[in-house]
């Protein structure tokens, strides 16, 4: 949805998908030293389902890695907003197992707390996923990927605070955003551990944070593959929608350089 942007060791090849298979805790991933994702290993789909209407889920769901795909009402990859989600996930849902394939509209909305594991998107629409809760909700993303972002991959429209870990990002311009320009703001914390970023030879980051309110990201373990140039900005620091600056401090991008390894 709404954002400030608009522009779009080589350690355990299968972290992603097999941390999220295991069923590792978030409070785990984050806290113990996590070795950096390797190369993603994509998933094939069990199966595939076209869906006209937004899929409201209310309690927790395994899709056993059906891929859900947006016709109709839901038939656009673009980045046009407010586009319908392929599927809206109420407070304290988890969501398992599911490949969002193009069109992917606008992705999955999380209502209030939710889980999201091993989840991969395929062909980003307008966002991946969107966190809509209050200020005290708790949005996890526990291994999968996304490529294929013009734009944003995850953006923090509520409050709360989004953990990543064990995820894959390609082919994208910003993995996380804090919104800049939501009619509600707050100050929200996200927190990644085990990303793994491949560059494309053009500018692109990996959090966006609102330093006006007070945002925190944490980045750990982070593996940025084909960037010789550092295109990749780890933490780009906004105004609400004005860019101001980039690169770790102690009070708003939370990392050292020995947390990004190039390779």
């Amino acid at each position: 949805m709404t954002s400030a942007t608009r522009p779009r060791a080589t350690r355990g090849r299968a972290l992603t998908g097999a941390l999220a298979t295991l069923g590792l805790s978030v409070g785990m991933i984050m806290t113990t030293a996590t070795a950096p994702a390797g190369a993603a290993t994509w998933p094939s789909a069990s199966g595939s389902q076209a869906v006209s209407a937004t899929i409201n889920l209310t309690s927790s769901k395994d899709y056993g890695m059906l891929r859900l795909y947006g016709s109709g009402a839901l038939g656009t990859g673009d980045q046009a907003e407010d586009q319908q989600p392929i599927l809206t996930l109420a407070n304290g849902v988890t969501l398992k197992n599911v490949i969002i394939g193009a069109p992917g509209a606008d992705g999955i909305h999380c209502l209030g707390s939710c889980t999201l594991q091993n989840v991969w998107w395929e062909d980003v629409g307008e966002d991946a996923a969107t966190f809509r809760g209050g200020s005290s909700a708790t949005y996890n993303v526990v291994g999968g990927g996304a490529k294929k972002a013009s734009d944003k991959v995850f953006q923090h429209n509520g409050g709360g605070t989004v953990n990543i870990s064990n995820f894959a990002v390609q082919e994208f311009k910003t993995l996380y955003r804090s919104c800049g320009d939501c009619s509600t703001q707050y100050t929200r914390k996200v927190n990644l551990n085990a990303i793994e970023v491949t560059g494309t030879g053009s500018t692109a980051r990996i959090v966006g944070i609102n330093v006006n309110r007070n945002d925190v990201a944490t980045l750990r373990n982070i593996t940025i593959l084909n960037d010789a140039s550092r295109k990749v900005v780890p933490c780009q620091k906004y105004n609400n929608n004005t860019a101001v600056g980039v690169g770790p401090d102690s009070t708003n991008c939370l990392y050292a350089t020995s947390d990004i390894t190039y390779r």
